[in-house]
């Protein structure tokens, strides 16, 4: 690794994902006050694509913090027919270096590695200077290892 890299874990993470969801900046922001209202902390967030007037928003948190978000997430399914699914024990895997937006094809490294150890990847997000991978526990080591040995072949 370089200098500016570095590698970091998270543990006893959980993954939310609500389908259906409206295409509604109003409603979209409302969802997350209230989740910052249970004193819950979001981490990774990313959205798919509108299907029609509706989408699907993916979002981590601690999986101490489930208990909070499964009552929140059952009031969406009663009152906006939102659908949650919940997975928890994921491990969230941090790629960091500061020469990553001058340096292509760091995303193509990353999915190598989890193509050679056919990874379970649950979520990933990016920036400019980062890679987050969000995998199962049962996948993290070999995932990490084969992260490991990716950026180092830079």
């Amino acid at each position: 690794m370089r200098e500016n890299e570095s590698i970091s874990t998270t543990s006893e993470i959980t993954l939310v994902t609500l389908l259906n969801c409206p295409v509604d900046p109003d409603f979209i922001s409302k969802v997350f006050e209230k989740i910052a209202d249970l004193g819950v902390n979001v981490d990774m967030i990313s959205f798919s694509p509108n299907q029609g007037g509706s989408t699907a928003i993916s979002f981590t948190i601690m999986d101490e913090d489930l208990g909070k978000i499964l009552k929140f997430t059952s009031a969406l399914r009663e009152k906006a027919q939102i659908k949650p699914i919940i997975s928890s024990n994921n491990c969230k895997i941090n790629i960091y270096d500061e020469n990553m937006v001058q340096t292509p094809g760091m995303a193509a490294k990353i999915f190598a590695a989890f193509s050679s150890i056919n990874t379970d990847f649950r979520i990933v997000t990016t920036s400019d200077v980062d890679i987050s991978v969000l995998v199962t526990e049962a996948d993290y080591n070999d995932t990490l290892k084969a992260i490991q040995s990716a950026v180092q072949k830079n």
